[in-house]
């Protein structure tokens, strides 16, 4: 099945931050960390379901080489996968709980 991948308007900004972090600790490892994410936030297209459901209906991918997980829910009725959160694994899930209310 192929899901239709739409995103929480938060998550640009979580992207945002994360690019500007790496990018103050090495030229070229914010571009690298968004390449990563994007590839993985595209395979979610056929892939959705592999991984486990976390929170409630949340599951979670964790991003390659990157502290980050993919935080994301799935419709299968209306095949989309609506990506909740891209969040550093150091911070407390607390801090996102708000934002992934269905």
């Amino acid at each position: 099945m192929k899901f239709r991948v739409i995103y929480h308007p938060e998550v640009f900004n979580d992207l945002k931050i994360a690019i500007e972090w790496y990018e103050a600790k090495k030229d070229g490892l914010g571009d690298k960390f968004l390449l990563t994410v994007r590839k993985q936030l595209t395979s979610l297209q056929t892939s959705a379901l592999h991984f486990a459901v976390k929170y409630d209906d949340v599951r979670c991918m964790p991003v390659k080489k990157f502290p980050y997980m993919v935080h994301f829910r799935v419709n299968q009725e209306e095949k989309t996968v609506k990506v909740e959160a891209v969040f550093n694994t150091w911070i407390s899930p607390t801090n996102w709980s708000e934002r992934v209310k269905p």
